[in-house]
């Protein structure tokens, strides 16, 4: 699904963001990013998404090396990927039904099917009920779902989530994963950054860490007796 061979990503100004990145992301698999702020995370997701573009190496997703995807094709390599982001940025002038419905509507759904799936969407992360309020009427946590139900409207083979419980306490953090866990067993890839370690070491899965730009290890956490 993810392939990373020999990455790495340098801004204007020489800062080095990711040095010799070398990592796999399985078809189906779920897997967690950590390190320390500014270890690189936020980066390696938006070179995913092709919100960056690297300054060495290559990253093939799905097949396809994201190095040769031409820009005007971009939107529709993206139709297959999944973005939460921490701020959840959705459109505070927007019903829910709305900001969900986004990304059907560019990609020019017909109404009847954007009813449909925004409305399974929303039911699927618990808020069909709020589908006609604003933003800013709910919860951050409810806002950080309605964030997650627009990035599986398209139904994505591929979920990126930044920091997606960075905003949230633990029981509402506990919540957020549990959806996660929820669509990687229907077969979605998940790619998750987080600092929330005690939380990653319950769930059990591989964890990548960076450390200043560098992946230091890409192994399977295990589940402790007492958890």
């Amino acid at each position: 699904m993810i392939e990373f061979h020999h990455v790495s990503k340098r801004y204007p100004g020489g800062q080095e963001a990711l040095t010799d990145a070398n990592f796999t992301l399985n078809n189906g698999e779920m897997a967690f990013l950590t390190g320390h702020s500014g270890a690189g995370k936020s980066t390696l997701l938006k070179l995913i998404a092709l919100l960056l573009r690297p300054s060495g190496g290559q990253i093939i997703v799905n097949g396809q090396n994201l190095n040769k995807v031409s820009k005007r094709k971009i939107p529709y390599v993206r139709r297959n990927i999944g973005i939460i982001f921490q701020d959840h940025k959705l459109l505070t002038h927007r019903t829910i039904f709305d900001n969900v419905a986004l990304p059907l509507v560019i990609a020019g759904h017909r109404h009847q099917d954007i009813s449909r799936r925004v409305r399974a969407a929303l039911d699927k992360v618990g808020l069909l009920d709020k589908e006609k309020k604003y933003p800013l009427m709910l919860s951050g946590g409810e806002q950080q779902r309605v964030g997650i139900a627009r990035a599986v409207v398209g139904k994505p083979r591929l979920l990126l989530a930044d920091e997606p419980t960075g905003n949230l306490d633990p029981e509402l953090s506990e919540e957020i994963m549990k959806l996660f866990l929820d669509f990687n067993r229907v077969g979605v890839s998940v790619l998750i950054a987080s600092h929330d370690l005690a939380l990653i070491k319950r769930l059990g899965h591989r964890v990548i860490t960076l450390d200043h730009g560098q992946i230091t290890s890409a192994e399977k956490v295990a589940v402790s007796a007492d958890d």
